[in-house]
């Protein structure tokens, strides 16, 4: 598991022009899925890092996605004491100079006004957040902000299928993609 500290800096996989970030969010297992499922696996087989945005519910989800890549994570609304002991509220990486931010819920229920808040008081280029268990891709200018969805319980149900993303990152720009599971 990354580093509790509210900001992260770690050095990525040093070859290739291209880094890619898995993200996920809600996975809330083992109470609405048994295990993250397998087709996530393979989906993230050749990130660089991956980004959880809360809503595990139990930790093991990270040691299941770090035997694919390096994992930081948040805790979410239905994380417990023992998540919230080991994981911040707020977190960030620095990908080839672009600052990630993540956070579970930035009241993004609410409109933009908390999530353009937490991007400007902390220097983010992209918000990756979680909480709505509903996928969004969402540009203002040059800042992103992202939900990946919820892998194991999206919402609605009826409309929204299970996802995650990827971010796929030059030193140039950011390329996001919703995938559907």
């Amino acid at each position: 598991m990354v580093s509790q500290e509210s900001q992260v800096l770690l050095r990525l996989r040093e070859s290739g022009v291209t880094k890619t970030v898995g993200l996920i969010a809600d996975t809330h297992i083992p109470v609405r899925a048994r295990e993250i499922p397998r087709k996530v696996f393979g989906i993230f087989d050749k990130v660089d890092f991956i980004i959880h945005a809360g809503d595990l519910v139990d930790l093991s989800v990270i040691d299941d996605l770090e035997q694919l890549a390096p994992v930081l994570a948040v805790y979410g609304n239905m994380d417990g004491p023992k998540i919230r002991g080991k994981l911040p509220k707020i977190n960030s990486v620095k990908v080839l100079n672009w600052k990630i931010g993540v956070t579970h819920d930035p009241r993004a229920l609410f409109g933009m006004g908390k999530m353009r808040e937490i991007v400007k008081q902390n220097g983010f280029n992209v918000l990756v957040y979680g909480h709505t268990h509903s996928p969004r891709i969402k540009w203002e200018g040059k800042t992103l902000f992202i939900n990946p969805g919820s892998p194991t319980n999206p919402l609605p149900p009826f409309l929204t299928k299970p996802s995650v993303a990827l971010l796929r990152i030059t030193k140039e720009k950011i390329m996001p993609e919703l995938i559907r599971i």
